[in-house]
């Protein structure tokens, strides 16, 4: 899509029939940082191909990776071996991924040479503290600019292991400091979390034959001198299904099957604020793709009901709760959502972006200082347009709103749409009428 792209998005009956969509963007992101630093080819499947994780494969390949794509979904990673990257003369581009930004320092920390990394406008609105910090008391020489990107590395030859416990629950952060533990060069790196995050990092790690000990809000890794991968399958993004499972909760009629998608339980926070507002969500088909477990996931209309989102469930749905209040925007009663302050400081503001595009198109509700609280209205949403502010999220957002509307819904910005699902307006349609 050009700079600026309108898409208009007409209200639709329901949703119908079938569809997959693309490999999960966290599991993708990690398989080309880990397979990079593999001993030996590694063959990644499924690879959900993105804007923003296709700048982790140019990030790798800036740092002397060979990384094939014969198709679409498939990668072909020469990995260098633990410590084989090498620093660009240039800084790494990475483009609008808060993923990769986050990540790579924890692996960079073991490197030789100095590496710098950048991104877009937004990247440099990223606050990267949260990560120099704990890689500091590493001993990892970091440098910030007053806390935002550009972000310099000086690699060493050995991390200091550190017992840490994150401020904020954040599966970047904690991601982060076990890849800079597996350059320790003797002792347990101990990451406690206040509420349990995403786990790909370690389910992945544990598959490399790294030392993972899990223990309810603590992670453990001890260190290595080499990464075993040869394989990797890459299940569906829960995520990208979320906008077509949002869709089937509220339009009548709806009976949608998507394939193959990931339900790892740190993911899918979702299904469980659903379930209680008397969603007809069910899983099929459960079996294992690259250690994490995979269903197909039916959905079908309910009536529906609100609810309460209390802080506990935010990180498994941190990148859902637009959609949340979306449904909730059509359920019985007010929905309050708390302890989402996170979303401060993604693309955008989410909490204003999200209160602003829905408001817009007719919707109630109100920000709060961490959340939302929704007032379900008894008919569709009027419609009209909604601006993405360069937020991948928002757009969806603004594409489901559309189906769900009475006279549709123009999104403005829907080039966001490729950072992370570059066809997802076609598939929309195909399910759709």
């Amino acid at each position: 899509m050009s700079d600026h792209t309108e898409l208009r998005v007409g209200p639709a009956g329901g949703v119908f029939g079938g569809l997959s969509v693309p490999g999960d963007k966290s599991v993708s992101h990690r398989s080309v940082m880990l397979g990079s630093l593999a001993d030996g080819r590694v063959r990644v499947e499924g690879f959900g191909a993105s804007a923003d994780t296709l700048s982790t494969v140019e990030a790798f390949r800036a740092m002397g990776v060979s990384i094939e794509r014969p198709d679409e979904t498939t990668l072909l990673i020469d990995g260098v071996g633990l410590r084989g990257l090498r620093a660009p003369k240039v800084a790494i581009d990475v483009g609008n991924a808060g993923t990769l930004i986050r990540l790579l320092p924890g692996l960079l920390a073991g490197q030789q040479g100095t590496f710098t990394l950048d991104g877009d406008e937004s990247i440099r609105r990223r606050p990267m503290g949260r990560v120099a910090a704990p890689l500091a008391e590493m001993g990892v020489a970091i440098e910030t600019t007053e806390g935002l990107p550009p972000v310099r590395i000086t690699g060493a030859a050995h991390t200091q292991p550190i017992s840490y416990r994150l401020p904020v629950a954040s599966a970047q952060v904690k991601s982060c400091l076990l890849f800079a533990g597996l350059f320790a060069e003797h002792g347990v790196t101990t990451i406690e979390e206040p509420i349990p995050t995403r786990d790909h990092t370690e389910r992945m790690l544990r598959r490399a034959g790294v030392p993972v000990d899990r223990r309810p809000g603590r992670v453990s890794i001890s260190p290595v001198t080499r990464l075993d991968l040869d394989e990797l399958e890459v299940p569906g993004d829960f995520s990208s299904a979320a906008p077509f499972i949002a869709a089937g909760c509220v339009l009548a009629g709806s009976n949608l099957t998507i394939q193959g998608v990931g339900i790892n339980p740190t993911r899918t926070g979702m299904l469980v604020v659903l379930e209680r507002m008397g969603a007809r969500v069910g899983l099929f088909a459960r079996r294992w793709a690259g250690g994490e477990p995979v269903a197909d996931i039916e959905v079908r209309q309910a009536e529906l009901v609100a609810t309460e989102v209390e802080p506990e469930l935010v990180p498994s749905l941190i990148d859902e709760l637009p959609l949340i209040v979306l449904v909730a925007s059509f359920a019985r009663g007010t929905t309050v959502i708390r302890g989402a302050g996170e979303l401060r400081v993604k693309e955008s503001d989410r909490i204003a972006t999200v209160v602003d595009a829905l408001r817009t198109v007719g919707a109630h509700v109100k920000a709060l200082d961490d959340g939302f609280e929704v007032t379900g209205v008894p008919h569709r949403l009027r419609g009209g347009r909604i601006d993405a502010a360069g937020d991948h999220r928002i757009a969806m957002l603004g594409a489901v709103a559309g189906v769900c509307s009475q006279q549709g819904v123009v999104i403005e910005g829907a080039e966001a749409l490729a950072i992370s699902f570059p066809d997802f307006a076609e598939r929309l349609a195909s399910v759709s009428s």
